[in-house]
């Protein structure tokens, strides 16, 4: 077994792939981060054939004739097509050996997946991994990837606590002694932040928006308490009514009523991850703070609101949209020392 697995490791770059619903980020053993990608591919629908994945795909959104569907193959962070899943993976894991003399890269791989995810959804994800061409899967909970790519000490017996907040979901967790002690799995996150400003604009200026231009309001002008001055952002898209284009100006605080009660409930399910919670790691919680992850953690003066609610100080991880994928690339460079926490499988040969 060791002479096969020695055998591919020359031809084959030992990678961790966070695969998330909005991007997909890739670590590359000795390397780093290689690979930031939108989720994203480009079908034709009469050939079934693949045309485009990741940044070139994503352009593509919206964009396209009736037969071309650019189309996000994870909905809430769990594989939603299957085919076009591994069609993705294999892109990924063949862009990474491109430099390197491999006609049939064998990669060993670890995925973050969401935690609470189902037993089937787990081996779906196994399974396109192995069909995308590695030779062994590991699968490792993301709050945990998240709270050691925030370079917490998940192996001692003091409680962590990470809140990661991706695309289709928000990951709370208190983590101790490189486990999950207490966790909520939302599936509210970034896609449904741009879902309420879809809706708003709906109902307020019978707007119809995109997908991508939500996103941009989100960022340009999205905020999660009151702000020192007013932002503001023109919000285009076409008129339900007449049809035309049309165009209205939108400030940080109309955004902020149309995603109030989804920052609500995230909100919220910190503050019943905490009720669950051990009080001696409670305490560990509340000298060293929650700390934020994943894109939402973008989102201006999210912190200062969990903090106001959970009465504990609030800290936003190094660069946050990084944080899982880092945290995966870590436990993938030390992979004897971590093991125990990964969610292992079977090596297939």
């Amino acid at each position: 077994m060791q002479i096969i697995d020695k055998f591919w490791s020359l031809f084959s770059h030992d990678i961790a792939i966070d695969l998330g619903t909005a991007n997909t980020l890739v670590y590359v053993r000795g390397k780093g981060i290689v690979i930031n990608e939108p989720s994203t591919v480009a079908i034709n629908q009469k050939t079934k054939q693949v045309l485009a994945i990741g940044e070139e795909a994503k352009k593509m959104v919206g964009r396209t004739p009736a037969h071309i569907v650019a189309i996000r193959p994870l909905v809430d962070g769990v594989i939603s097509d299957f085919e076009v899943t591994e069609q993705m993976l294999k892109y990924f894991i063949d862009k990474v050996h491109r430099e390197k003399f491999s006609l049939f890269p064998r990669p060993r791989v670890i995925i973050g997946i969401p935690y609470g995810v189902t037993e089937v959804e787990r081996r779906a994800v196994e399974e396109a991994a192995i069909n995308a061409g590695a030779r062994e899967v590991f699968l490792i909970e993301e709050p945990l990837a998240a709270a050691i790519g925030a370079r917490l000490p998940v192996q001692d017996a003091a409680g962590n606590m990470v809140v990661d907040i991706g695309g289709g979901t928000t990951e709370v967790a208190v983590v101790s002694l490189g486990g999950i002690v207490a966790s909520r799995s939302l599936r509210i996150a970034g896609d449904e932040l741009n879902e309420d400003i879809i809706n708003f604009a709906r109902e307020q200026f019978s707007l119809v928006l995109g997908e991508r231009t939500a996103e941009e309001i989100k960022i340009a002008v999205g905020s999660a308490r009151e702000l020192k001055e007013t932002l503001t952002y023109p919000m285009r898209g076409r008129d339900l009514v007449t049809g035309l284009p049309k165009e209205v100006i939108v400030n940080d605080e109309q955004i902020r009523s149309a995603i109030r009660k989804s920052i609500q409930q995230i909100i919220d399910a910190v503050k019943q991850t905490i009720e669950e919670t051990p009080p001696e790691l409670v305490a560990d919680i509340m000298s060293k703070g929650i700390f934020l992850c994943g894109g939402g953690a973008l989102l201006r003066g999210l912190d200062q609101l969990i903090s106001q609610y959970t009465q504990t100080i609030v800290h936003i991880s190094d660069d946050p949209l990084t944080a899982v994928v880092r945290g995966t690339g870590m436990v993938l460079e030390d992979l004897e020392n971590l093991r125990p926490v990964l969610v292992p499988s079977k090596p297939i040969y």
